[in-house]
């Protein structure tokens, strides 16, 4: 084994752009490698890598021919939307439309599940034991539909390749990100080889909609999806609390061979479409907690990083989650922005209601809550 962690990084990630005026840009990458190289260079800490994108082989572990086919043609640079715009429908949502001139979109999202799948193949090795995907958790895309500015899913790559490559029959998939993982959870809502575990913001009050306390999975998935809705505005305590009581028992129980995790800066109380309420010190618990639980597997971790719609928050959230995950002490500082912390009232009360709506309705399946 070399250094204990490595994170991936790719030339081209920065292509990942949909345009002036869109939320998701890939000026992101470019500002979180300067911010990472200033403050937290390498230095023995991990190692830096690059990958090549992935190939149609590849990619139809998570999707169709077809749906390839249409997302290569769409998103071609010499090519433009009026060609294909009459289809787009039937395989993205409008949030998935480029703002201006595409440039190598489709092939940034492929350089993601390429990255996703070095990852897998690092920690499964043994060369190292955490390995950190810059641009991952798309998580928003479904076998085949993209959505939510996610064109391929490679959390979902992640569980697939790790099952069918490498043989794992227990994988634990945390996704921290603000909003559900609605596509993840649909390749998985019927396995029980894979406990998909997901903290997002209410959604009742957040795209996508769906991650509600009751969807637990079917047939013999049924309880091997646990969305945790966090109430708006939810802080350090709530996290630590869901942890305690929901996370932390039933991975226990459910004792992985690896963990994969998703998510970015979103549920920073600064994220400009989302209304959570950690601040950096919460997201560093993030990291921190999935490397304390990663215990039970001898540390395996694939961490998978891009969300996050503040620019003065992102670099900063991103490395916190890192820190946290390779045991370093928290060494950024809250940014200075103009939003004011939240203070809302029963936050607590309303917490701990969440956590015990959840624990009722997985207590068919899981002895450490129906002891309670």
């Amino acid at each position: 084994m070399k250094e204990d962690a490595a994170i991936i990084f790719s030339n081209g990630l920065s292509e990942y752009d949909f345009g002036e005026g869109h939320p998701f840009r890939g000026d992101r990458y470019q500002i979180f490698r300067k911010f990472l190289s200033e403050n937290f260079p390498e230095e023995g800490r991990y190692d830096l890598l690059e990958t090549e994108p992935a190939s149609d082989q590849e990619l139809l572990k998570i999707c169709s021919q077809e749906y390839i086919d249409f997302t290569r043609n769409y998103f071609n640079p010499e090519k433009t939307a009026f060609q294909s715009m009459r289809d787009f429908s039937r395989f993205h949502s409008a949030d998935n439309v480029p703002r201006e001139h595409h440039g190598r979109l489709e092939e940034a999202a492929r350089l993601i599940i390429g990255q996703a799948k070095q990852a897998c193949d690092l920690v499964s090795s043994g060369d190292y034991r955490k390995v950190i995907s810059i641009g991952g958790g798309l998580h928003h895309a479904k076998p085949n539909y993209g959505e939510g500015f996610c064109i391929y899913n490679d959390v979902a790559f992640c569980g697939k390749y790790l099952l069918q490559e490498h043989h794992y029959s227990r994988i634990c998939i945390i996704d921290t990100d603000a909003h559900a993982g609605n596509g993840t959870c649909e390749y998985f809502y019927s396995s029980n080889r894979v406990l998909f575990i997901d903290f997002h913001q209410d959604p009742s009050t957040l795209y996508p909609g769906t991650g509600f306390a009751h969807e637990t999975g079917k047939g013999l998935g049924s309880g091997y999806t646990i969305n945790l809705p966090m109430p708006p505005y939810s802080d350090l305590e709530s996290y630590e609390y869901v942890f305690d009581k929901i996370v932390e028992p039933v991975v226990n129980e459910f004792k992985p061979q690896i963990f994969v995790r998703n998510g970015g800066s979103d549920p920073h109380y600064g994220d400009i479409l989302t209304n959570l309420g950690l601040k950096l010190d919460g997201l560093y618990m993030i990291g921190r907690r999935v490397s304390e639980l990663s215990s039970l597997c001898g540390g395996r971790v694939i961490d998978l990083v891009a969300s996050g719609y503040n620019l003065d928050v992102l670099p900063c959230g991103w490395l916190a989650l890192i820190e946290g995950l390779l045991g370093y002490e928290l060494s950024v500082e809250e940014p200075s922005i103009d939003i004011p912390f939240p203070r809302v009232q029963n936050l607590r009360n309303n917490t701990i209601n969440m956590v015990n709506q959840v624990k009722e309705n997985l207590k068919p399946y899981w002895d450490c809550f129906s002891r309670d």
